[in-house]
């Protein structure tokens, strides 16, 4: 006999920061991907989080926010964990009707996989929530159909544990998901009054992009200890270009804690490995988080 679907299923959505971002030149016109950037990344979650919690209900209701309940600042529609939803209801050829309430923590816009987090705990939830006879492969495609970070988030093993996605080296479009020893160390993210818009820094890259993309240099860092001097973000120049005061403010907290500071994604949100505490002292118009890798 097989094990009753569940009523409700609450869950954390973690962020994650690339520890490591190689990325290559647009692929050339002509394919199906013309335009996209082929990447090589050692991805890890951190303990900051998003709450979702979903409930089965006579018809859909979504109910979105910030941890202190101030809603959201954004359509419900263009939310990738709405998305998500949707995106199962198409596949299966049925309404999956929930209430799906989100509470968030993780900042929108910053390089930390918010929103991509949240869409894959959505599916994972969802599959358990009404028994999906979908298949492992099947439900990464449809992550990878919304967002090439999705696939990250999306893994059965760590879900089924209970715990946070297991690190991992992601490559190709994001489709490519090796996962990797878990690592646990403190971090200190810090988040500047200002974001980064990834279009615009993926088009600055383009303007002076890498050769190739090294995914032999982020698996050698992956396959050893931690070295804050050996992490890098083939996006940190671009970023900063987009936005000066990236710079300005990485340059500072550089100088002052003696440490590297790296870039997540493609920004704004810095991190290192110094106490949050210090961090706090050198970049006070930034919120400043302590965490650490899951």
């Amino acid at each position: 006999m097989g094990v009753p679907a569940p009523d409700a299923i609450h869950a954390r959505a973690h962020a994650k920061v690339n520890l490591a971002l190689a990325v290559g030149p647009p692929l050339p016109p002509g394919g199906v991907h013309a335009g996209y950037h082929p990447i090589a990344s050692w991805m890890h979650a951190i303990d900051l989080h998003d709450e979702i919690t979903l409930t089965h209900a006579a018809e859909t209701r979504y109910d979105l926010a910030w941890a202190d309940g101030t809603p959201i600042d954004w359509a419900p529609d263009a939310d990738l964990c709405v998305r998500a939803h949707r995106a199962l209801e198409s596949l299966t050829g049925r309404t999956l009707p929930i209430l799906l309430r989100v509470r968030k923590s993780i900042p929108a816009g910053g390089g930390l996989g918010g929103g991509s987090a949240d869409a894959g705990a959505v599916l994972l939830a969802l599959r358990d929530l009404f028994a999906l006879e979908l298949d492992d492969r099947t439900l990464a495609a449809c992550a990878h159909a919304l967002g090439t970070d999705i696939p990250f988030f999306v893994d059965p093993d760590a879900w089924r544990a209970g715990q946070a996605p297991r690190p991992a080296i992601v490559s190709g479009l994001g489709d490519r998901i090796e996962r990797t020893e878990r690592r646990s160390h403190p971090l200190t993210l810090i988040c500047p009054p200002f974001g980064c818009p990834t279009g615009a820094v993926y088009r600055a890259f383009d303007a002076d992009p890498t050769r190739i993309c090294d995914e032999a240099k982020v698996r050698a860092l992956a396959a050893g200890p931690i070295d804050p001097h050996a992490l890098f973000n083939d996006l940190t120049g671009p970023a900063e270009r987009v936005e000066p005061r990236l710079h300005e403010l990485r340059t500072q907290l550089g100088d002052a804690l003696g440490l590297p500071v790296q870039v997540s994604g493609s920004g704004s949100t810095l991190f290192c490995f110094a106490a949050a505490e210090t961090v706090r002292r050198v970049a006070p118009g930034s919120r400043v988080i302590s965490t650490v890798l899951l």
